[in-house]
């Protein structure tokens, strides 16, 4: 994906992206590090989806059980290893 700055498009402010109540999948994976192919390619970890007229939108709340969901499983991966 090309920079903001080469592409002339505007990021909206960090304030204002918080403030949502869904992400676009390619704003979901900005967000946290993924690319939207290994977005794709592991839909059945990935969080639910749903569409809004044409458009693929993950919930703010999906977005943050996903995260919950993986800190837990690294918190027992981290456990076992320890053991």
């Amino acid at each position: 994906m090309a920079r903001p700055e080469i592409t002339g498009r505007r990021m909206a402010p960090p304030d204002v992206m918080d403030d949502v109540d869904a992400f676009s999948v390619s704003e979901f994976c900005r967000r946290h590090g993924i690319s939207v192919q290994a977005f794709y390619k592991h839909r059945d970890q990935m969080p639910g989806v749903f569409r809004a007229g044409s458009r693929v939108l993950v919930a703010r709340e999906a977005a943050a059980a996903w995260r919950r969901a993986r800190e837990q499983v690294q918190a027992a991966v981290r456990v076992a290893y320890e053991e």
